[in-house]
This record gives structure tokens, sequence and C-alpha cells, in this order.
């Protein structure tokens, strides 16, 4: 079971968000809160063998995301689906643009297994810089929409510019419906939500390369 929560607030920096399911941490007053409501949230959680992340940025909100387990008949018909193979790639080239270092190695490590060749940037700027450099060709720009200094929008136009026939898929914590209420991204867009199973992050790939 999948449940997602989203707030339009003041959101939460870096070092805020590291500390956020810590016991008696917050952010309010004193005598004003406990920090225990969200501790217990993932405790709950954990307990119930799920998980619950959390994704924020000053002025952007903040969304929470909670898996738990199916029930065990429906389970074991995941386990069988998920032992498709998933569609591999054909040597084309992927810019992936993702400041979270633990994510962005992961990727690339999936997308070279798949047979793809992978340009891996932390930042737009640099992601700007491996694009003007690479003299091939760029077959898709896979990239965060939430980023410092410049979103995943502004940073496909910019990317378009110099390698006009480059194809987009954007990810994020984000819902694609809070995305869009924020006028960050259109509806429509090819877009994955994080955290994505391999397999779907594979086939969505591959949908978007095949223009599908």
């Amino acid at each position: 079971m999948f449940l997602a929560v989203s707030d339009d607030g003041d959101g939460m920096d870096a070092e805020t968000l590291a500390q956020v399911f810590e016991p008696f941490f917050t952010t309010k007053g004193l005598g004003k809160g406990t920090g225990l409501g969200l501790s217990t949230a993932y405790g709950i959680v954990k307990q119930n063998n799920g998980f619950i992340y959390a994704y924020s940025e000053p002025g952007e909100g903040t969304t929470f995301k909670i898996y738990l387990p199916q029930v065990e008949a429906e389970a074991a018909e995941t386990i069988v689906t998920s032992t498709v193979e998933a569609p591999k790639g054909r040597g084309e080239t992927i810019l992936l643009v993702e400041d979270e270092k633990s994510l962005r190695v992961t990727l690339e490590l999936f997308l070279s297994a798949l047979e793809y060749e992978v340009l891996m940037a932390e930042t737009p700027g640099e992601a700007l810089e491996m694009a003007d450099r690479h003299t091939g060709d760029i077959d898709l720009l896979l990239t965060d929409v939430v980023m410092p200094g410049m979103d995943g929008r502004q940073l496909r136009e910019r990317i378009c510019a110099l390698k006009p026939d480059v194809k987009v898929l954007f990810m994020s914590g984000y819902t694609a419906d809070v995305i869009a209420q924020r006028g960050v991204l259109k509806h429509g867009l090819p877009f994955i939500a994080k955290p994505f199973m391999r397999n779907d992050l594979a086939q969505k790939v591959r949908e978007v390369l095949d223009g599908q």
C-alpha cells in the first residue's frame, strides 16, 4: 500500500530534513511541540515492515511517502511480476542529473548494466558543462525536478539548446500532481516518482526513448 501526503508550506533545508524523524527534534518553540509526532509515525511504519520517506526543499513544501507491505496472497503475485527482465538499452547515452550521491551512483550502476552509456552530473551547472563538452549525441536527459539554482524544466530548455534532439524524463520525490500544481512541470510530460523500482525505471526510460 502507498500513501503520499504533501503540503505547500515553507519546506525544510537539508539539515532539518536529516533530523526530521529523530525523537524530540522540533523546530517549534519551547512548550509548543514535543518532536515526537514524526518519530512515532516512523516507528509505527517500521514496526509494520514499511518505509517512510520525506522530501522537502526550502520554499517548496514537503511530501511524505509511506509504503506498507501488501497481504501475503498479493505479495506472492508481486514476486512473480518482479522476475520479468528489465528492457535493455541499445547503447544510447543518458545524461543523469541527481544531487543525492547515493541515488546518483545507484542509478548509474543500474543504467550501465542495462547497456546505456551514462554521464553523471550532481548539479544543473555541471550537467550543462558535460552537454557542451560531449561531442556525441545525448539521447536522454534523466533529471530531478527540484534542484538548487535551476529546476528541471529550466535545465531541459538549456540542454535542448545544446542538443536539440534530446528526450527528457523527469523524476522527483514529489508527486506529479504536486509538481504540476506548482507550475514547475506541465501535465503529461514524462515523469517517474521517487522512490521507484528498477524495472519501472527501465521500462519508463525505454518508453521515452522509443517515443511511446
